[in-house]
């Protein structure tokens, strides 16, 4: 079921809180409740992210309440001559999923992307989230590539599957 009771908009400064929390929910690290100096860093990180030019990111808002977050970035490639647009994260609480959130979302990434030339549009998905990959794929988007992580620092990455099957 499409359900059009929301709206999509620019993130903003006071969209904080209900962005890390969404990315907490998709297995981001955990920004809130981790100290308020820590907090304040990752607050100044988010205000920077959203003044930075060719990053964007949206917001979807219901009743007044985010349920919904994508962000993007523009990047250029050394070996095209057009721009690809980079989707860092897609996350729709998962109250609201199956509602169209998740797909006016991208579309609205995908938009941004088309104005600013881009050739592709990627993004990542860990491998265990089986539904969101049907998703992208009934969103037009193309299984292409595999990813490979090496992490560098004492950081809890990539994130593990809930114990819970998919989101």
């Amino acid at each position: 079921m499409v359900d059009h009771a929301f709206l999509i908009r620019e993130a903003r400064e006071e969209d904080f809180e209900s962005v890390t929390a969404l990315l907490e929910e998709l297995g981001r690290p955990k920004v809130l409740g981790t100290g308020q100096e820590d907090e304040a860093v990752y607050r100044e990180r988010y205000r920077a992210w959203l003044a930075e030019e060719c990053y964007y990111a949206f917001v979807a808002e219901e009743d007044g309440a985010v349920v919904g977050f994508v962000d993007l970035q523009i990047v250029p490639r050394l070996n095209f001559q057009a721009p690809q647009a980079w989707v860092p994260d897609l996350i729709v609480a998962e109250r609201c999923r199956s509602r169209g959130v998740g797909a006016a979302l991208l579309a609205r990434a995908e938009e941004v992307a088309l104005q600013h030339g881009a050739f592709s549009l990627a993004l990542e998905s860990a491998h265990w989230r089986t539904r969101a990959h049907a998703f992208y794929v009934r969103q037009g988007m193309k299984d292409a590539a595999r990813e490979f992580v090496k992490v560098l620092t004492d950081v809890d990455w990539p994130p593990s599957p809930p114990a819970v099957t998919d989101t």
